[in-house]
């Protein structure tokens, strides 16, 4: 007899100009989970919006799985007991990955300046990479970023064009900190946007105990503004006493 719970069925858009991302992630998930996928392509704008009618639905995929309709790639996931990421929560995610890629980077461009990722250059690499690539993250849409660093930048506040300027300052100090040039522009330009920040966090955070999001990875970031918007500001500003002394 066949086993009608392990089969499901997926309508999809499989057009000329788009196929839906969506309906190839539902019969992937569905084959991973082991059922047989009757794989049903809706090749035309017509075909798909009299799917939707026929069925009351708003939008595909759609899967049936004994009959019963499951619903879209989302709903597929609830019902297959996965997890469904929740686009207003907030995650550490971007940072984390910032921050480990930087650290490879550094470790990859110490052993090929002198033959090993241990070196103290590697360290300042590291803090000077995750500063151009935040600030490339920033610098994706200015506009964006400016709006939500302005809820808590102590100096942007009095001057709103300072948080236009901040993603160019932490970009010209981190790729100036990559070359190991000109420290008298970057160790001041550094130093002053990380104190800034760091005691602009601190005193959103842990004084007016706010809960806002951070602009450290861009406007359209979820990472809860708190230690990691600190550390970056406080990695800034030991960066560039640092270098003050070290390169002196």
């Amino acid at each position: 007899m066949l086993d009608t719970t392990r089969r499901a069925t997926v309508y999809r858009m499989v057009m000329e100009k788009h196929v839906c991302p969506y309906g190839l992630k539902t019969k992937d998930l569905l084959e991973r989970e082991g059922f047989q996928v009757d794989d049903h392509w809706l090749t035309t704008r017509e075909e798909t919006d009299a799917f939707k009618a026929e069925h009351g639905v708003k939008t595909t995929p759609q899967t049936f799985i004994g009959g019963q309709r499951i619903g879209g790639y989302d709903d597929l996931r609830r019902h297959l007991g996965k997890a469904v990421k929740d686009p207003k929560a907030t995650s550490y995610t971007p940072v984390v990955a910032v921050f480990a890629m930087t650290a490879l980077m550094a470790l990859a461009a110490s052993y090929a300046a002198y033959g090993t990722p241990l070196t103290t250059r590697a360290g300042e690499w590291f803090i000077a990479f995750s500063m151009c690539v935040l600030a490339i993250l920033k610098l994706q849409d200015v506009e964006t970023f400016s709006s939500m660093f302005l809820g808590y930048d102590l100096l942007a506040r009095r001057c709103v064009r300072y948080a236009y300027a901040y993603p160019f300052c932490e970009a010209l100090a981190g790729v100036l900190m990559v070359a190991g040039a000109l420290n008298w522009l970057s160790i001041p330009v550094a130093l002053v946007i990380g104190t800034v920040g760091a005691v602009s966090v601190f005193k959103a955070v842990y004084v007016d105990k706010r809960e806002i999001k951070c602009a450290c990875v861009g406007g359209s970031g979820s990472v809860p503004l708190g230690f990691v918007s600190l550390t970056e500001n406080l990695m800034m500003v030991g960066m560039a006493i640092w270098m003050l002394f070290a390169h002196h």
